[in-house]
């Protein structure tokens, strides 16, 4: 995910603060999108700083994208359990296979 500052969304003033937390919300969200897309897709990201506590006419629209955000993680967390109980298979299976070491004949005797 990429970090927005201030600086590119406008003074963070009252009338820019909106505009940086739009900015800011904007990023998010088609990061978000870009990892829905493509699971493997993954961006680094930094809070952004000097934005200042989030306008009320935009709290809708971040409650939406943590909602968003926790069913992704609640979707990647199915499938690491998945992936884990089929781990948990396979190591059953290969306990159960003799070891295939070296074997030796005693031709002396």
């Amino acid at each position: 995910m990429r970090s927005v500052s201030p600086e590119q969304a406008g003074s963070p003033s009252q009338a820019d603060g909106s505009a940086a937390w739009e900015a800011v919300l904007t990023s998010l969200e088609q990061d978000a999108a870009g990892q829905t897309a493509d699971p493997g897709a993954v961006a680094g990201w930094s809070e952004p700083a000097g934005l200042g506590p989030i306008p009320r006419e935009l709290v809708g629209r971040a409650s939406r994208l943590l909602a968003a955000q926790r069913d992704a993680l609640a979707a990647l967390e199915a499938s690491r359990r998945s992936v884990a109980s089929q781990m948990g298979a396979l190591r059953a299976v290969d306990a159960t296979r003799e070891p295939r070491g070296s074997v030796y004949l005693d031709a002396s005797a």
